[in-house]
């Protein structure tokens, strides 16, 4: 690696660590880069868990120093994200580079429909039964699992459905986002789609990120928490449309 590809993950990182612990969507950020800095398709979705598990890891440590943990509250979450995760690592391994990237830039349409249409993150209206908040999170692992770009989005309207105000569900967003990131990274490591250089550098980005969105979305609110997802569903429609 060159010295302005290692800057370019580490800044990028950084800013989609922010993004991914406060709203979702950082993935559409550093995948690209990575594909940027060589790293071929299929390897760059493997590359970058690596960073989405650090950046996690430090977003549920930086909202544990402010006293909210998401274990308490998001365990219908956890179990069928997990088990959806490897289905969706598993399926997406058997993909060729080429495929992935047509695959990856296609499941990024309906991420940009769900935030022109906003959808309700209030937490108003009835709320779903554990039931359904488990079935609902064993497709959000399986995407997770696959893809992981704009998940962070798709589990902040569900969480809110659920009946969690969104600094709750903030946090409950970054622990189950972390074990599915250990459930896909595993496979993704199994199958060798895993370059740890970038990998190494990425992540420190995105752990400094992560800690940093945490820590805003507590001292901010709902208020922060609005304005990122915003500003990530922006960054998602201009990579889509420009990159």
């Amino acid at each position: 690696m060159v010295w302005w590809e290692v800057l370019l993950l580490v800044v990028g990182g950084a800013a989609a660590g922010v993004i991914n612990s406060m709203a979702g969507g950082g993935s559409m950020l550093t995948v690209p880069l990575l594909v940027l800095a060589g790293v071929p398709g299929n390897d760059a979705n493997g590359t970058n868990r690596v960073g989405i598990f650090t950046s996690n890891a430090a977003a549920v440590a930086g909202f544990r120093q402010k006293g909210i943990s998401g274990l308490a509250h998001g365990w219908p979450a956890l179990a069928p994200s997990a088990v959806g995760a490897l289905v969706g690592a598993v399926a997406i391994g058997r993909l060729t580079d080429e495929t992935f990237e047509t695959v990856f830039g296609l499941l990024m349409i309906p991420l940009i429909i769900l935030t022109i249409w906003k959808p309700d993150v209030a937490g108003g209206g009835p709320h779903w039964s554990v039931s359904t908040t488990m079935v609902v999170f064993f497709f959000v692992g399986i995407y997770a699992g696959a893809v992981q770009a704009g998940v962070g989005l798709v589990m902040i309207a569900a969480l809110s459905r659920a009946g969690f105000d969104l600094v709750t569900a903030n946090s409950i967003k970054v622990l189950v986002n972390m074990s599915m990131t250990v459930v896909a990274l595993a496979v993704f490591m199994a199958n060798g789609s895993v370059r740890w250089g970038p990998a190494i550098v990425l992540a420190v980005g995105l752990s400094f990120g992560g800690w940093l969105g945490a820590r805003f979305s507590v001292a901010g609110g709902e208020k922060w928490i609005r304005i990122v997802m915003v500003v990530a569903a922006v960054a998602l429609a201009g990579r889509l449309l420009f990159g």
